[in-house]
């Protein structure tokens, strides 16, 4: 009871006091505010487990992040083809339930049986028949995909995720049992996900569809990889049963790994057999379902937390300050009721109570700062892409918010606690001004020192970031943007097979650039930095082949028609470019990337010599041409060799495991387009003319290049704008800071300085001695801030591109700014002591 009365009391005294209770619960609440915001992402992204039932039961066969289709030995084993999953399923006991999927998704065209709209582009994703039994989770509405969905023969069906049935159906029930087109071929909507239900990791875009394996050669078929056993393409998480050792799961896995490897079945190159005993298969755990989020995020995030970690104790500073100074104002008033009776402990508690309750109303208040704070995040890290991260706080969320206040109020409530400890009554009620003139002085000028140590580490790790920023925005790519258009399509969605290609391309070529304003059309399989990536092992003709296992003796590729270089604006160093000569009865000619003939050709010269992706036949392809070096990958990934080949031509007609490859590659996904300056309605243009050839052709996306290029950029940006933010709010909490207790000691020494401007000080000599106190507070500070910031660099290196962790640049007006604001933070409390007037300020004694 003495708690609730301790309470009540605190928050009468709050009411007294609105403008000090009104800053405190602010600048609390932008401190917890801020670091709940970022936990918010960490835990999501980070901690959360997925919404399964017993999440903590699943474990993940593999425990390294991969996308999507790989070929070959893959040392540490983490994607698996369909006939490995069976044989695992087979034979591993000790799981109850061994779930497969595909480790990306896939678009697929839709529309719903017996509508003339043209269809629409979805993500979808195959998963094996027990794949939501496995997790645990029920149907909201229907029935959920089973293992007799899963069979070759069986009736096409798919489930629809909840957000997709809710936004673009609008909750429509008769959408359960429909039939709809999927990439031309019929199927059966059964069952729609559970709200919460978002696939088997957090991703941006989760699957709209989940569709059975053995679907997925009716959805591709030129290109279907389920029943070629050399290529791993899915992700397999399972549910132990009560009482198994995953420890001794996992051994027995890796010895059925081996024997699968060493069987006629896996069609592993005898050159590579000696490798199979070197294969590595490793359990992790699966309640997080699989993390590559987490491993994209982890670093900015763990950044971000010590960034609004830093922020919250230059907040927790403030707020001591301000206690400090409303505890030294009230120790008359603390002497009166420890003379009346009232015991040290008791005091001190009532201390302690009153900074709990401040920091409790301030962590309330951070809450509605922390989602509001989250939905900028969200945006600034995804835009509008939908992502499943809730904005608004979680139970967990809560609670770390409810910790973080109480910690808080305890950490601000420490010194002024200890001031009313040390208490003297006979001495406070004597004067307040000549008893109190030192106490607490040194804890106030301490926090100073604090804040601006902080302040200077946030401000120079927020340049860094930002000058790392700028470096990775502007270096040279080696392709334009200025007046460029990226549009994605899948041919295979509207029905088209390999042998249709040519003329469905040269139709749309046709269209498009009879658009006004169109000056270049290009096809490829895929575009400079748009996430996409397909590469091949390097055999050069005359050379022996690296010794199995080699890594690092491989090139990205991929295929492109005439006129490709210009649209994108890459210079040919070399050499020509793929022409219209360039047919399928024609030579197969390649052109490589500088950077692929420096790695290659000791000579430095590839033009006019050979090479290919197959061992046996190093020679396909007759080098005609060299590119500038250019980025198809993330903004801050080194360069890579690449190759480009040309629209339709083909190797490796005989073989049915290259075949397939060569036809998928045949359907050029991305189109580019270059226009003579800007063109008003070009996308209503672009769409219209695509729909003139087939209205089931769906446009998966249309943006311009410059806005492709950006998106590489959404992390980094975040980071540095967000740390920029706090920067800049650190900097505001410690400018007043500094002018709360630079006043604070102006007015308690009001006595001194009337006694020296009596004795003679001019008004001058007064004003270099306040900020002379200040900015030895604010130096002390930066000398120790110098070497922490120097630190910080170091650790935050992994965030930096092209700056080194110690920039005297950075750090030079980083100081200069503290410098500024601290100037001005101490100017007007000092401006003040020089207006004194001699004998009023003597009488004030």
């Amino acid at each position: 009871m003495q708690i609730a009365a301790d309470i009540r009391y605190a928050l009468r005294q709050f009411a007294k006091a609105p403008g000090f209770t009104s800053t405190a619960i602010l600048t609390l609440a932008l401190g917890i505010g801020a670091t709940t915001a970022i936990f918010t992402l960490v835990y999501a992204v980070l901690l959360k487990s997925l919404p399964v039932v017993n999440p903590e039961d699943l474990w993940r066969v593999g425990n390294e992040e991969n996308c999507c289709v790989n070929g070959g030995m893959q040392d540490n084993w983490t994607l698996f083809s369909y006939e490995q999953y069976k044989q695992f399923r087979a034979q591993a006991t000790g799981f109850a339930e061994l779930a497969a999927f595909q480790s990306g998704g896939t678009m697929i065209g839709v529309r719903r049986g017996g509508s003339n709209k043209p269809s629409e582009p979805f993500k979808s994703e195959f998963v094996s028949g027990n794949y939501f039994s496995t997790f645990g989770i029920l149907p909201y509405f229907g029935r959920s995909i089973t293992p007799n969905d899963d069979r070759k023969g069986a009736p096409a069906v798919a489930m629809m995720s909840f957000r997709t049935w809710q936004d673009k159906f609008g909750k429509d029930s008769s959408v359960v049992g429909a039939g709809f087109v999927i990439n031309g071929q019929p199927f059966t909507v059964v069952g729609i996900t559970p709200p919460g239900f978002f696939g088997d990791r957090v991703q941006s875009t989760p699957p709209a569809f989940f569709i059975p394996l053995n679907d997925e050669p009716l959805l591709s078929p030129t290109g279907t990889i389920l029943e070629e056993a050399s290529l791993d393409w899915l992700d397999l998480i399972g549910r132990i049963r009560p009482g198994a050792n995953p420890q001794a799961m996992e051994a027995q896995m890796q010895v059925q790994l081996r024997q699968f490897l060493l069987s006629p079945l896996s069609k592993v190159e005898p050159r590579d057999k000696p490798l199979v005993a070197k294969q590595m298969l490793h359990f992790s755990h699966g309640g997080n379902g699989v993390q590559m989020m987490r491993d994209q995020y982890k670093d900015g995030l763990h950044l971000l937390m010590w960034v609004s970690g830093f922020v919250l104790l230059i907040a927790c500073a403030n707020l001591a300050n301000l206690m400090l100074v409303r505890s030294a104002n009230r120790q008359q008033q603390t002497s009166v009721r420890s003379a009346l009776g009232a015991s040290r402990m008791a005091l001190v508690r009532q201390t302690l109570t009153e900074s709990v309750v401040l920091a409790v109303l301030g962590g309330i208040a951070g809450i509605v700062v922390a989602f509001a704070g989250t939905r900028v995040i969200l945006f600034l890290a995804f835009q509008d892409e939908p992502v499943p991260i809730p904005a608004s706080p979680s139970l967990p969320v809560l609670g770390f918010a409810l910790l973080v206040s109480l910690l808080t109020g305890i950490l601000f409530g420490v010194g002024p606690a200890w001031l009313t400890s040390k208490t003297n009554p006979v001495e406070a009620l004597r004067g307040a001004n000549r008893s109190t003139a030192n106490h607490g002085g040194w804890g106030q000028k301490s926090l100073v020192v604090l804040q601006a140590a902080l302040s200077l580490v946030l401000l120079c790790a927020a340049g860094l970031l930002a000058r790392s920023l700028s470096n990775m925005q502007h270096q040279d790519f080696g392709f334009v943007t200025a007046n460029r258009y990226i549009l994605h399509i899948d041919p295979q969605m509207a029905g088209y097979k390999p042998n249709q290609l040519e003329a469905l391309f040269r139709q749309l070529h046709a269209n498009l650039a009879a658009i006004p304003g169109v000056k270049q059309v290009s096809f490829s399989l895929y575009s400079p930095m748009e996430g996409d990536n397909w590469g091949e092992g390097v055999f050069i003709e005359g050379e022996p082949p690296p010794a199995p296992g080699t890594r690092d003796h491989g090139a990205s590729w991929l295929r492109a028609s005439p006129g490709y270089f210009d649209t994108i604006g890459t210079k040919i160093v070399e050499g020509r470019a793929m022409s219209e000569q360039d047919t399928p009865t024609t030579r197969n000619v390649a052109v490589v990337n500088r950077f692929f003939e420096k790695k290659y050709f000791k000579d430095g010269h590839a033009i006019g010599k050979h090479f290919s992706d197959d061992v046996k036949h190093p020679g396909y392809f007759e080098i005609v041409g060299v590119t500038e070096d250019t980025h198809y990958w993330g903004p801050s990934e080194k360069m890579r060799p690449m190759y480009f080949l040309a629209q339709g031509q083909s190797v490796h007609p005989a073989d049915p495991r290259y075949q397939q490859f060569e036809d998928r590659s045949q359907y050029l996904n991305a189109i580019e387009m270059e226009t003579a300056g800007n063109v008003p309605g070009l996308e209503a243009q672009v769409r219209r003319a695509m729909a003139q050839v087939n209205a089931d052709l769906a446009i998966i996306d249309f943006k311009s290049f410059a806005e492709q290029v950006k998106a590489n950029f959404t992390q980094q940006a975040m980071i540095a704008k967000l740390t920029s933010f706090f920067g800049v709010l650190a900097l505001v909490l410690a400018s007043i800071g500094l002018y709360g207790v630079t006043a604070y000691s102006v007015e308690r020494r009001t006595s001194e300085i009337g006694i020296r401007m009596a004795l003679g000080a001019d008004r001058m000599s007064v004003l270099r001695m306040v900020l002379r106190g200040a900015f030895l507070q604010v130096g002390i500070g930066l000398a120790i801030g110098i070497p922490v910031a120097i630190l910080a660099g170091h650790a935050m290196a992994s965030q930096l591109f092209g700056v080194k962790p110690y920039d005297p640049v950075i750090l030079s007006v980083t100081l200069l700014v503290l410098c500024t604001a601290a100037f001005f933070a101490a100017l007007l409390p000092a401006r003040i002591a020089a207006g004194l007037e001699p004998m009023r300020a003597l009488r004030t004694e």
